[in-house]
């Protein structure tokens, strides 16, 4: 059982994670239309017993379209041009997915205004005003 280390809390089974080789677009001549060296990695986030419920919520939203309906996360891998590096490169963007994911947002803390910044405002607006005041055009009499 091989688990992979996101941080020293947190590890993922590999078993949790399924491969698929395609043939990969990008450098290679002819070796790109003969071998299938793209890699793409499936991960079942809802499944996923390493991970917890607030911690998976996180990972679908951070996800957004990579994730399918069913919560299963997919990540194409096609940067190189051997399966094992595009393999490593999957997981390891799978990692630092799941990285961010754990890290809690911080909660945003409400804050009021200063005096003087109201007062600035609202003097910004006054000047504002009487600029466009003074663009009034009179009534010039045209022959």
């Amino acid at each position: 059982m091989i688990m992979i280390p996101v941080t020293p809390q947190c590890e993922i089974n590999e078993k949790e994670l399924s491969f698929s080789f395609v043939r990969s677009g990008g450098p290679g001549g002819q070796n790109v239309n003969k071998v299938s060296t793209a890699a793409r990695l499936r991960f079942d986030i809802l499944q996923s017993p390493s991970l917890d419920g607030r911690v998976k919520q996180r990972l679908l939203r951070i996800a957004g379209a990579r994730a399918t309906a069913h919560g299963v996360l997919m990540i194409s891998a096609s940067r190189f041009r051997t399966q094992e590096r595009n393999r490593a490169d999957a997981v390891e963007r799978l990692v630092l997915l799941i990285r961010k994911a754990l890290t809690e947002p911080k909660k945003r803390k409400r804050t009021r205004p200063t005096y003087a910044s109201k007062g600035r405002r609202i003097e910004g607006k006054r000047l504002h005003g009487e600029k466009k005041k003074n663009r009034v055009m009179g009534n010039w009499e045209v022959e």
